[in-house]
């Protein structure tokens, strides 16, 4: 029973992070999974499946919030779909033993990869209102796909990012946009794991808990993204991401890394992690600072404008 309530605080957690950044809660979800020995295929199916709630409530609130660009999720959806369906079914093919360090390695990259994206970057705007195209959204919604199915979590930490830096659209509509298209993502997977691994592997007492904690999530974070600062949640998720899939690594056979290493593994990255989390709250606080001193400065042209006029 206390194991049904964790993972439901998993889920609620997950999709708060994920609602509000437009990532994680795959990623999340079966990192969590597979620290605790689940097998990689069930734990990407077990996600996947929760997944096909979540994201539908996820979309709604979104849809209802004013943060869904239609057109973005025709044109990424599909193809993500038919990403996540092959790499369902590979994923599926290979060994427990093969399967749960390949996906340890790959969630691991998109830890790093949203880490440091955040931290060092923060959301780009430059370029806004401008049409993304087809030929952009198409190889990138395949590509994500196929990485979300083998990795348990990807569509968002790929995704997502890639949207922000082409500056096209605002941020609330990249997170919205990308957490509406993540539903044709889940049930392709869905049915892949299907195909692969039949149903017996999949304990659904988890996918109900992971799925309830989800959906009671989702309106909140659509209606937080527009309030907290994704740059320090972008940082805070990465660390957790990656601090989980070097445990599991180093504790593979792959690794079997000694006592001492791991110890020392973790404190490295959980200094690293600080600095990250620190780093972007005071870049975040200075943006906003220098925000408020460029309307400030506009105000004050605008009067000194019209008072030219009146005189």
């Amino acid at each position: 029973m206390r194991s049904l309530i964790l993972l439901g605080l998993v889920g609620f957690a997950a999709q708060l992070v994920d609602g509000a950044l437009g990532m994680a809660y795959g990623v999340t979800s079966t990192t969590l999974l597979l620290a605790i020995g689940t097998n990689a295929a069930a734990a990407s199916a077990t996600v996947h499946l929760a997944e096909i709630g979540t994201t539908l409530a996820s979309g709604v609130s979104h849809w209802r919030f004013g943060n869904i660009d239609w057109k973005v999720v025709a044109r990424i959806g599909v193809p993500g779909a038919a990403g996540a369906f092959a790499g369902a079914t590979f994923l599926s093919s290979l060994s427990t033993e093969v399967a749960a360090p390949v996906m340890s390695i790959i969630l691991l990259t998109l830890g790093l990869y949203v880490l440091i994206r955040f931290t060092t970057f923060g959301l780009p705007r430059g370029n806004l209102g401008k049409p993304l195209r087809r030929r952009f959204l198409a190889p990138l919604g395949l590509v994500a796909g196929f990485i979300d199915a083998t990795g348990g979590g990807g569509w968002g930490p790929v995704g997502t990012p890639a949207i922000l830096a082409s500056g096209r659209l605002a941020p609330r509509k990249v997170i919205g946009s990308i957490d509406a298209s993540e539903f044709l993502v889940a049930i392709a997977a869905s049915v892949g794991f299907f195909v692969g691994i039949g149903s017996e592997n999949i304990d659904f007492a988890w996918v109900g808990v992971l799925l309830l904690g989800g959906v009671i999530a989702a309106p909140i974070a659509a209606w937080l993204v527009r309030h907290i600062p994704p740059r320090i949640l972008g940082s805070a998720v990465g660390g957790v991401i990656i601090l989980t899939n070097v445990r599991t690594l180093l504790r593979s056979d792959l690794v079997d890394a000694t006592g001492g290493v791991q110890a020392a593994a973790y404190v490295g990255i959980a200094v690293v992690w600080a600095a990250a989390i620190a780093y972007s709250w005071r870049e975040y606080h200075r943006d906003k600072a220098t925000e408020s001193v460029e309307a400030v400065e506009a105000e004050l042209g605008r009067r000194a404008a019209g008072d030219a006029t009146t005189a």
